[in-house]
């Protein structure tokens, strides 16, 4: 298929859940078939580069086992039997089945549920103009990103930061909690060039010898949930040492006599003791970012999945605050760009059709959702009818046995929309084929870096896949709802008059620019002129329940997790997972190079550079253990137990495992994946799962 000469190159994005949001190439070989895809050296924050498992997309575009035809299930749920139907009476199914839901219960027992499976704009987000629509349940996206968002947010009251391509121009790139190699290459390309360019220092900190930290200068592993203890002691360094930039503190920050008085006590000795860094480790880590004017702290979503993560997050932000790296080209801090795009996608989600008073349910406790938890129902009505677009949650969700209890329910009606039999899909009354970025059109935004792509479709899908707003289109027309606003306009249309509507243009402009670079400008992204909140001051005393969030939960949700218990400032609180004397491991269920949450683990290349499920043990700790090389082990806690194999490994703290990649649960050997260990308790103060943060037993 690769040796054919490709007919044009096609221009677009990649559309999965990662920062990075590449520019892409593609070798366009017939109107059906693509090539190689290549990262698009025109795009300044691309730069020419993408991971290994996009690059092998071919592999995934023309996988054999594509679903292909609308199916239904027959038999038991879960069996894997299944009749081909046609598109008309599938999607007539599905509407006759929410509509007897909706007469038996009300319209809220109906959950569309989705998230970013797809990044795009459209493709994505249009389930929510159904759900306005009708009056669906809410879902509350609490999956991925809130702990981290909620972090940042409190320290300058932005989602934004310095220009993330200035990491190429800085003298010191800190890589905090994200193993950029596996799952955001770009940070890499720029920190590699600010190294050959200028000498420069890269630091990472994380909970394991990750390929990323195989980079650094500086590594520093620490255990997991401990990271608000190391940004504690650097600050205390750096006060103690005079390399606190006072002047920039009295302008710009709310507190710095009250959090150079916090942290007198907060030594290297004290977070030693908490992180299990030595106390050299930190005294150079903060004299490193303490001389160095031009630190860019790169701060990563591995904070989003620790029950402390939120405060852990600001803590690291605010050491940039404390050495006034924020002055500088190539130092300040940060995490994501989501705030700076300014796009309107009040058409595509039907905003205006919402209701305030429908209720919002939380899309990690899907589990105790379909089982019935009255709490996390909101004291309402059973979800007896699930529409799924762009997400696993049958193996990405935790509290893993909850969740397939509830899919295994008779009285649910599932519909899947998807690109493979995934073990969400198996679990469906009615699956239907999806078709894959190339093959519809869409628009993207990034987070980790500053652009707007379009991402046009290139080549035609096989016969019977369609796209996301076709299934939304047709299931509106069927539920009576196909005459309100937005429905039945294509993805190029919805396009064209959202760029109208945010000031961005239209879409031939985009056609023929490509991208739109958002970033704005020195000063702005500086906070020059002031932090974002209305005093202009970086708050190193958050208001950590009184102030607005990038995904604050709705009023009817209010704060959630052991809110109470957050600290006035930056601190160490353990409200983690704490290993016991039943539990004396922790364990952190880290991302895998070659996949992407549940994506890829489908093609062969990237299933056999995983290899196979498997947990990183210490040595020691397995000596202790009567633990070998490759021998199956067995973890567990409360919440349930796995087998996988043991990894021998000296790149972690004794009594912390690491489990790289989502395998699907059909991989391990009693069917069972990682997230029967992962809990769903709300992280404070506004939600997330912390899937990194689980305290477990292990025995041969």
């Amino acid at each position: 298929m690769n040796q054919l000469k490709p007919i044009r190159t096609g221009y677009t994005a990649c559309p999965h859940d990662c920062p990075s949001t590449c520019a892409l190439e593609v070798e366009i070989l017939d109107e059906r078939t693509i090539g190689r895809v290549r990262g698009s050296r025109e795009n300044t924050y691309t730069a020419g580069v993408i991971c290994a498992k996009v690059a092998r997309y071919a592999e995934r575009v023309h996988h054999p086992d594509r679903l292909l035809k609308p199916q239904r299930r027959v038999g038991a749920k879960g069996d894997g039997n299944w009749q081909e139907i046609s598109w008309e009476d599938a999607l007539d199914l599905t509407a006759e089945a929410f509509l007897k839901a909706e007469q038996q219960w009300g319209a809220e027992t109906v959950w569309p549920y989705y998230f970013a499976g797809t990044m795009g704009l459209v493709q994505r987000d249009s389930i929510h103009r159904l759900r306005h629509a009708r009056n669906y349940s809410g879902q509350f996206d609490s999956i991925c990103t809130n702990p981290s968002w909620t972090g940042f947010f409190m320290g300058t009251g932005s989602m934004a930061g310095p220009d993330p391509r200035e990491m190429a121009k800085s003298d010191c790139v800190v890589i905090w909690g994200t193993n950029a190699v596996a799952t955001q290459v770009n940070v890499m390309t720029h920190a590699i060039q600010a190294r050959k360019d200028r000498g420069a220092k890269i630091v990472v900190v994380d909970v394991y010898d990750n390929p990323t930290a195989k980079q650094a200068d500086l590594k520093l592993i620490l255990r997991p949930g401990t990271d608000g203890a190391l940004a504690c002691a650097v600050m205390h360094v750096l006060f103690r040492d005079n390399l606190a930039d006072r002047d920039f503190m009295q302008r710009y920050t709310d507190d710095p006599v009250g959090l150079e008085n916090h942290l007198r006590s907060k030594t290297p000795e004290w977070a030693s003791e908490i992180t299990g860094l030595g106390i050299e480790e930190i005294e150079n880590f903060a004299r490193l970012v303490g001389e160095t004017n031009r630190t860019y702290f790169r701060l990563g979503y591995g904070f989003a999945r620790q029950r402390n993560g939120a405060i852990n997050m600001h803590a690291a932000s605010c050491i940039a605050s404390v050495t006034g790296a924020w002055k500088y080209e190539g130092g300040g801090a940060f995490h994501s760009n989501s705030g700076i795009f300014g796009l309107d996608k009040s058409e595509i989600t039907g905003a205006s059709m919402r209701d305030e008073s429908v209720r919002h349910l939380d899309q990690s406790q899907i589990g105790r959702v379909l089982t019935g938890d009255a709490e996390a129902l909101r004291h309402g009505v059973p979800v007896t009818a699930l529409l799924v677009q762009n997400t696993n949650p049958v193996n990405v969700a935790p509290e893993q046995r909850l969740v397939k209890q509830g899919f295994a329910r008779e009285d649910l009606f599932t519909v899947v929309h998807e690109q493979f039999m995934t073990e969400t899909a198996q679990m469906a009354d009615v699956v239907l084929p999806a078709t894959m970025f190339l093959e519809h059109d869409d628009i993207y935004r990034g987070g980790g870096n500053q652009y707007i792509l379009l991402g046009p479709k290139q080549i035609d899908p096989p016969e019977g896949p369609k796209q996301n707003l076709f299934v939304i289109n047709e299931l509106a027309n069927r539920l009576g709802v196909g005459d309100k606003p937005g429905f039945g306009l294509t993805a190029n249309q919805l396009i064209d008059r959202m760029l109208k509507t945010s000031g961005r243009g239209d879409l031939e402009s985009l056609r023929e620019d490509r991208w739109i670079d958002c970033q704005p400008d020195f000063d702005t992204s500086h906070f020059i002129n002031g932090f974002a909140w209305p005093d202009g001051k970086f708050r190193f005393s958050p208001q950590w329940t009184l102030s607005e969030a990038p995904n604050r939960p709705p009023e009817s949700m209010g704060p959630q997790g052991p809110y109470r218990q957050l600290p006035q400032f930056p601190d160490h609180v353990s409200l983690i997972e704490e290993a016991d004397e039943q539990h004396p491991f922790r364990l952190a269920t880290s991302p895998a190079r070659t996949f992407l949450n549940s994506s890829f683990s489908e093609t062969d290349s990237s299933r056999k550079k995983e290899v196979r499920p498997q947990v990183m043990i210490h040595r020691e700790d397995a000596e202790a253990l009567g633990i070998s090389d490759g021998d199956l082990v067995r973890m567990g806690n409360e919440r349930g137990q796995v087998r996988l194999h043991a990894r021998l490994v000296d790149g972690v703290k004794r009594g912390v495992l690491i489990s790289e990649g989502l395998w699907p649960n059909h991989s391990f050997i009693d069917g069972e994946g990682i997230n029967v260990l992962t809990g769903a308790d709300s992280v404070a103060p506004y939600g997330g799962a912390a899937f990194h943060d689980n305290h477990v037993w292990l025995e041969l």
